[in-house]
């Protein structure tokens, strides 16, 4: 009966162990959940705002590209302009 008496009283122990183990888990893994998640909504505000600029750029960009690549038309119109002036004026 002594030795059901210490097992038990182990047993309740042990139980006590894991149940304060558990209610440590339950009130710091609130905070540690709360800061985690804090911590992400910064950083999505923090890539939404990357996002937004790098589109503005993207856009500036391409803008820039298109008025380089009307340049570049009009630059070689003028040279084959130019060179057929030369040629005209050479055969005379």
């Amino acid at each position: 009966l002594q030795m059901m008496q210490e097992k038990v009283t182990a047993e309740g122990k042990k139980e006590k162990e894991l149940f304060d183990k558990f209610m440590c888990y339950c009130t710091t893994g609130s905070g540690d959940l709360t800061a985690s998640i804090s911590a992400a909504e910064t950083k999505i505000s923090q890539d939404t705002s990357s996002l937004e600029t790098a589109e503005a750029s993207k856009k500036q960009l391409d803008e820039e590209l298109a008025a380089h690549k009307s340049d570049r038309e009009e630059a070689k119109k003028a040279l084959a302009e130019a060179t057929a002036l030369r040629e005209k004026e050479a055969a005379v």
